[in-house]
């Protein structure tokens, strides 16, 4: 499963929305460094087609895709130099996959801390920036070395891309937000820099501006343009919302005009943000979401279900969600003919519902 790291300044919010999110229950406190330890949560993957599947195929059982967020230890001015929790921090955010950043926007007396979103997040760049110039100090020349002695030309195409990048970075740009060619930026890969990871800004509005966050998103999105999706949330609302039951969580969640909430919105941002996409499976025993990078072929999918699947791949029966729901199930779309027959070369698409036909 890929993991999504949520980073901010302290006090920004992030224990509070990982609570949300993961129905964890992370201590939360109006004081600096109340989060110390990594905490690792799932948030179930709101899927509307896959409830209206279970229920056509009066399914005992549904199993939801989910996304792994990580609550890690906050940030403050100097990190990339050891301040504050500053190795702790580091350490990681190397280990996500792609980068959740949580930008205060609320006013509270009683929380230290920043809370304008625009300097948290150009904060939080730079020492991500001045994280991976350090990482990268004395790479490339090493690189070079390799390759000569190797005669290894896949390390001096390395090579080439970390100078790229020093240059990047130097200039205080990160790498999520310059202009670096993806095929150079797939080369940096064994760097395992910060700022080469997919970003998503979550700006935490107050319940008092929830009316104009619009606005308060909007530096954000301007200054990250197309290198990230920036959307607003109310963690606070949120968290509160969390702790309810279902249907009094829903229920709060109207009434505040906040839709289903927050846990939709950011991970399905997040599962997107990561090139994430779900296949379905469905029967009287169970109906599941399967995750796959898009573009997978059908036996790669297959494989998610099981090795042996994939081993064994002969076909597989295909045929999108909604045409299935509207036909009335399995048996009556393979009575219509609507069964689409494919083989190992087409590339499964989100929302396709798929029966595997293998051997082993």
């Amino acid at each position: 499963m890929q993991r999504l790291g949520l980073v901010g300044l302290a006090n920004a919010g992030k224990s509070s929305l990982f609570n949300a999110l993961t129905g964890g229950h992370v201590p939360v406190a109006a004081h600096p460094f109340s989060t110390v330890e990594t905490s690792v949560g799932v948030a179930p993957l709101p899927d509307a087609r896959l409830e209206a599947l279970a229920e056509l195929s009066h399914s005992a059982k549904v199993v939801r895709a989910g996304v792994e967020f990580v609550d890690i230890a906050g940030l403050v001015a100097g990190s990339a130099a050891g301040e504050g929790m500053g190795n702790r921090f580091l350490a990681g955010i190397r280990e996500v996959d792609a980068l959740v950043l949580v930008l205060r926007s609320f006013v509270d007396d009683a929380v230290s801390g920043p809370d304008d979103p625009l300097d948290s997040l150009e904060t939080l760049e730079l020492e991500l920036v001045l994280a991976d110039v350090a990482s990268l100090e004395s790479q490339s020349e090493k690189r070079r070395k390799q390759a000569r002695l190797k005669g290894d030309t896949d390390l001096a195409a390395e090579a080439d891309a970390i100078d790229a990048a020093m240059d990047v970075l130097q200039a205080g740009v990160p790498l999520f937000r310059s202009s670096i060619d993806p095929a150079v930026r797939a080369r940096l890969h064994n760097s395992f820099l910060l700022t080469n990871k997919p970003v998503l800004a979550v700006v935490n509005v107050g319940d008092d501006q929830l009316d104009d966050a619009d606005d308060r998103v909007a530096p954000v999105a301007a200054h990250l343009g197309e290198a990230g999706e920036a959307i607003a949330v109310c963690v606070q609302l949120e968290a509160e919302a969390a702790r309810l039951d279902a249907s009094e969580r829903a229920e709060l969640l109207e009434g505040l005009g906040l839709g289903q909430g927050v846990v939709p919105r950011v991970a399905r941002a997040a599962f997107d943000l990561l090139g994430l996409r779900t296949f379905l499976t469905t029967g009287d025993k169970e109906s599941r979401a399967w995750i796959f990078r898009a573009g997978a072929l059908a036996p790669e999918c297959a494989g998610v279900i099981h090795s042996d699947l994939q081993r064994g791949f002969i076909r597989a029966e295909v045929i999108h969600w909604d045409e299935l729901l509207e036909l009335g199930g399995w048996n009556a779309a393979k009575a219509a003919g609507k069964l689409r027959v494919e083989g190992k070369d087409y590339p499964v698409k989100d929302g396709d519902v798929l029966e595997i036909r293998f051997n082993v």
